[in-house]
């Protein structure tokens, strides 16, 4: 059973940086597309990060330049690097897994930017 945890979130100063890990020891395939998603209170949850089993990446226009997405397949595991947070990054960050026509979601980490 596929069970995502992510870690990694936390409080942080403008311009300081964080690394969010998020791994799934259960499974034994490599997922085809892993990705970062954020929700910030009263907006919609948005795509961060996204990165392919073959390594390919995209990121959001607010984030490109400042953040990283990362996988190593071999453990199932997906990072994002955040660099030069903001306030605007204050979010719960979750963890995208999908492979084929299934999808899996991590419980969520807090990442908090103060100005």
């Amino acid at each position: 059973q596929v069970q995502l945890v992510e870690s990694g979130g936390g409080l942080v100063q403008a311009g300081g940086s964080l690394r969010l890990s998020c791994v799934d020891s259960e499974t034994t395939f490599s997922f085809n597309v892993m990705a970062w998603y954020r929700q910030a209170p009263g907006k919609q949850r948005e795509r961060v990060a996204v990165i392919v089993n073959d390594g390919r990446t995209n990121y959001a226009d607010s984030v490109k330049g400042r953040f990283t997405i990362s996988r190593e397949n071999a453990k199932n595991t997906v990072y994002l690097q955040m660099n030069s947070l903001k306030p605007e990054d204050t979010a719960v960050y979750y963890c995208y897994a999908g492979h084929y026509s299934h999808t899996y979601w991590g419980q969520g980490t807090q990442v908090t930017v103060s100005s």
